[in-house]
């Protein structure tokens, strides 16, 4: 399954979330390390749910780019 990740630019850090996945979040001192810790949360938060025997959410969210 493929999640749409949201990642946003703090004054000092980055900082991402799954939109489908209600508390998944992480940061990082860049846009690199911040991706690489947000796959991480999203591995470890899919591992959560099935072993507490929840099913993994059935992604939702779009994520496009638009010009203006």
């Amino acid at each position: 399954m493929k999640y749409a990740v949201i990642i946003e630019k703090a004054k000092e850090n980055y900082s991402a979330y799954v939109p489908d996945l209600p508390g998944c979040v992480a940061t990082g001192r860049t846009s690199v390390e911040c991706e690489k810790e947000i796959h991480d949360a999203i591995v470890f938060h899919l591992k959560g749910l099935k072993q507490d025997g929840l099913p993994a959410p059935q992604p939702t969210s779009i994520c496009e780019y638009n010009e203006a």
